[in-house]
């Protein structure tokens, strides 16, 4: 691996992971994917490495949900969080608990546009505002105020979310 490529897997790699793993929902998967994204910067050398690999990376998660679209498969959430750390078991309600915040985060970021939650997720990754306009297309000068909308939103899903859940509780 040439020491640029080096570099850049070293900063970014984890972050990769997670914004992939943000689309997916699947930790193995969006390791694999991560891993195809540098071994594509080993052959393209980008101009702009740290976005062309968020770029790359978003590119492979729509290919990967387009084709489980037509297998007819679901996406499924995993019980744990691929961040987490290693060799340490949670207890069971721990656990149950962890998976369902992941499950509200998941519902809620469906719940957003899909600019919004490209533009969180990027945001997440630690990409900077002009790194996120180049990827989505949008003004440098209109990141900030889109980022801060997302966020509302997805406050705003997350809170409906509950809601809803609290209301079919007390039906139940």
């Amino acid at each position: 691996m040439n020491d640029e490529v080096e570099q850049l897997y070293q900063n970014t790699y984890a972050a990769v992971v997670r914004f992939l793993y943000r689309k997916v929902w699947d930790a193995d998967r969006a390791e694999d994917l991560a891993q195809e994204v540098f071994v594509r910067a080993l052959s393209h050398r980008p101009e702009k490495p740290r976005a062309w690999v968020f770029a790359v990376a978003a590119n492979l998660a729509r290919d990967e949900a387009r084709a489980a679209v037509r297998r007819k498969k679901h996406l499924t959430l995993l019980t744990g969080d691929p961040m987490s750390q290693p060799g340490t078991e949670p207890a069971v309600d721990q656990q149950m608990e962890h998976d369902e915040r992941m499950a509200a985060v998941q519902r809620a970021l469906a719940g957003l546009t899909p600019r919004d939650r490209e533009v969180l997720l990027l945001w997440d990754a630690g990409l900077s505002y002009p790194e996120i306009a180049a990827q989505t297309g949008l003004a440098v000068g209109a990141i900030g105020t889109t980022l801060a909308r997302a966020r509302k939103r997805l406050v705003e899903s997350h809170d409906r979310q509950e809601h809803e859940t609290e209301g079919h509780a007390a039906h139940s």
